[in-house]
Parts: structure tokens; C-alpha cells; sequence
């Protein structure tokens, strides 16, 4: 958690990195949906975490932007709609079911969209790219 850096670049009027503290310092949201990948698995659970919008107004998205790309510590990556990303249901992770989130769910910080396919659903989140 002491070296967990999480960065905002792209089309933004403020670049920035978060640390760990600094991200669960901001707002939180929570829900209880299900993380469902096609064909494998439909999983129930309580995610918490901070709207991606909290961290994304820090940055200032610039007019223009559609999209974002979230990077993986993994070098995992997926382009999602700015649209979607700016709901209120959609936010980075770091708890799940009360808890500190999992390594194997994306700990520290993973990306949850709720009714979305899990194949957007970015673990072990580092880079926030706006396009």
C-alpha cells in the first residue's frame, strides 16, 4: 500500500497521481451486485470504493474526451465509454464484503462497473489514460 501509485494522464488539465491513502480519503460508494464473466462465473458481492468521477474531477477532464483506457499492474488494458465511467455506479474498488479488497480481486484497486461484463472490470489498476 506504501508504493501503490495510481495515474491520471491523457486529456486532463491536471495530470496526477493518487497514492492508496489519498484515493480512500475521497468520496466512497458501495454496492452489492454481481461480477459476471460470460461463460464462467456470475459472482454476488459488496464492492467499496471511491466513483471514478471523484478522481476524474481532480484531473479535469478535458471537453472532447470519449473515453478512458484502464491499465493493469498486469498490463491488462480495456477502453471503456467516459459516459459509462461518468455514472454514479461506476468507481475504483479497494474493499470487497468489508474487507481490504483481494490480490486475486485486483487489490489495491480495481475497477467496477455494476451491470457491465466483468471484462471491464480492470484489476490491480495503476493508469487511468483519458482519450
Amino acid at each position: 500500500m506504501a508504493t501503490y501509485r495510481l495515474a491520471v494522464t491523457g486529456r486532463v488539465d491536471h495530470p496526477l497521481t493518487l497514492t492508496y491513502d489519498e484515493l480512500r480519503c475521497l468520496p466512497k460508494v458501495g454496492v452489492h451486485c454481481a461480477l459476471v464473466c460470460l461463460g464462467t462465473f456470475v459472482d454476488y458481492a459488496t464492492w467499496a470504493g471511491t466513483p471514478f468521477e471523484s478522481v476524474l474531477a481532480r484531473a479535469g477532464v478535458q471537453s472532447g474526451a470519449q473515453s478512458i483506457v484502464l491499465v493493469g499492474a498486469d498490463g491488462y488494458s480495456t477502453l471503456v465509454d467516459l459516459d459509462l465511467v461518468k455514472s454514479s455506479h461506476a468507481f475504483l474498488a479497494y474493499e470487497l464484503n468489508g474487507g481490504i479488497l483481494p490480490v486475486l480481486h485486483g487489490f489495491p484497486v480495481r475497477a467496477v462497473f455494476p451491470g457491465v461484463e466483468g471484462n471491464n472490470w480492470a484489476k490491480w489498476v495503476v493508469r487511468i489514460e483519458v482519450h
